[in-house]
């Protein structure tokens, strides 16, 4: 079950709550008891055992004449 990140507005408090996604828009209550409650937007990551970094991308041609060599 995912894990949803709240901040309370009126005590400042972040707390996360485990729903279904069917209920990830539904309000929470903070631990202390207050309704006026923001939903954050959280990210994601993952690390595999062993994977090596993703190279950088080539920087994009363009410069001063959309590509190619420069006058």
């Amino acid at each position: 079950m995912p894990n949803y990140s709240f901040r309370c507005r009126s005590c400042g408090d972040t707390f996360e709550v485990n729903r279904p996604m069917a209920q990830s828009s539904d309000p929470a209550s903070c631990p202390a008891g207050h309704d006026d409650t923001v939903k954050l937007l959280t990210t994601f990551a993952t690390v595999g055992r062993g994977a090596a970094p993703m190279p950088a991308a080539p920087p994009a041609g363009g410069g001063c004449c959309g590509g190619g060599g420069c006058c």
